[in-house]
């Protein structure tokens, strides 16, 4: 993939069926109601330099492995989540090795340590990238985020420039303007998914509180479960916890968008207009774009959703176009 000036942005060919063309039941109908794709995994816990952990979920080794799929899951998702599952047996059933790096506390264990992650925390893919890159030096990689890790993603592939872990990267539903995002899923139907995703991460705190030290953010339990939206925790924990002044200054430094015009890697965005996690205002313009960087739009798809079929038997339009995308870097036709 190259350009001259900047990155592309063409229109999807994903069209939504007769019956999901709302981006609510395009979001929720996988995650309820999707049959989900048999697949093993292997979970193996990775020590970091910090003395906390990660935990990975390896899909089964091939035969003969033709390529990894590096993946990073959304808020408070794993690799049982309904995308995450389904796409590591997609990777699987086409020869290639898929693994998922939990971000911090999300795996089957909660983690050691204070710190939890962010999205646009790359210091633990880093570390991960580099084991895989140590481990299987010879064999083709490319790195997949959703949501969430597709921020991280595209801000760690904007960093790390001349990174030479990957062939190739492909971002889904990225919220590229994090404070965008705060106040739109915090507006209407949508306060509905910020309300499921808030009471997760609180549950998960009020936990970690039992266990470890939190005085130096002078958290009370009460205070806890009266936060009201994501910028409520983000003021309150992510960023004093992880070294941001506040809120603003976490959304700022940390949105995928002020990285993508530094992007080196061939890199596929897949993002719909319509996500109701965020809102037409956070697609970058063609110019904040490298020419590597090529971002596919839909005006229609939901959150992590590009649903097509039938409702009895729905299909990932995501499936196919990843599997295509990734084949000539993972088998050396690129």
């Amino acid at each position: 993939m190259s350009g001259t000036d900047f990155g592309h942005i063409v229109e999807s060919t994903f069209r939504p069926p007769w019956w999901a063309r709302s981006p609510h039941v395009q979001t929720i109908w996988p995650r309820l109601l999707q049959k989900r794709r048999a697949i093993q995994l292997h979970w193996e816990s990775l020590e970091l330099p910090d003395g906390d952990f990660v935990e990975l979920a390896w899909t089964p080794e091939p035969e003969r492995p033709k390529g990894i799929v590096a993946c990073f899951h959304g808020l408070e998702g794993s690799a049982r989540s309904h995308y995450a599952n389904d796409m590591l047996a997609v990777m699987h059933s086409q020869g290639w090795r898929g693994v998922m790096m939990h971000f911090r506390g999300c795996g089957n264990h909660p983690n050691r340590t204070t710190r939890a992650y962010h999205s646009g925390d790359t210091q633990d893919a880093t570390f991960f990238l580099d084991t895989l890159a140590s481990r299987f030096p010879h064999v083709p990689k490319v790195g997949m985020g959703f949501s969430l890790g597709a921020n991280m993603l595209l801000k760690l592939l904007g960093e790390k420039i001349n990174q030479s872990w990957l062939n190739a990267a492909v971002a889904i539903s990225p919220p590229f303007r994090l404070a965008n995002c705060a106040q739109s899923i915090n507006q209407g139907f949508s306060r509905l998914y910020q309300r499921y995703l808030l009471g997760s991460m609180c549950k998960r705190l009020l936990e970690k509180m039992n266990r470890l030290d939190f005085s130096a953010l002078s958290l009370s339990e009460e205070k806890v479960r009266g936060f009201q939206s994501f910028r409520d925790f983000d003021q309150h924990v992510t960023a004093p916890l992880h070294g941001f002044a506040n809120a603003d200054d976490y959304y700022q430094k940390c949105s995928a968008v002020s990285y993508l015009n530094k992007i080196s890697t061939p890199t596929l965005v897949l993002h719909s207009v319509d996500d109701p996690f965020m809102n037409p205002e956070v697609v970058p313009q063609a110019h904040e774009l490298s020419p590597f960087v090529r971002l596919e739009l839909s005006q229609q798809g939901g959150h992590v959703g590009f649903m097509q079929g039938t409702p009895w038997r729905p299909v990932i339009w995501t499936h196919e176009r990843v599997v295509n995308f990734v084949r000539p870097y993972l088998e050396g036709q690129a």
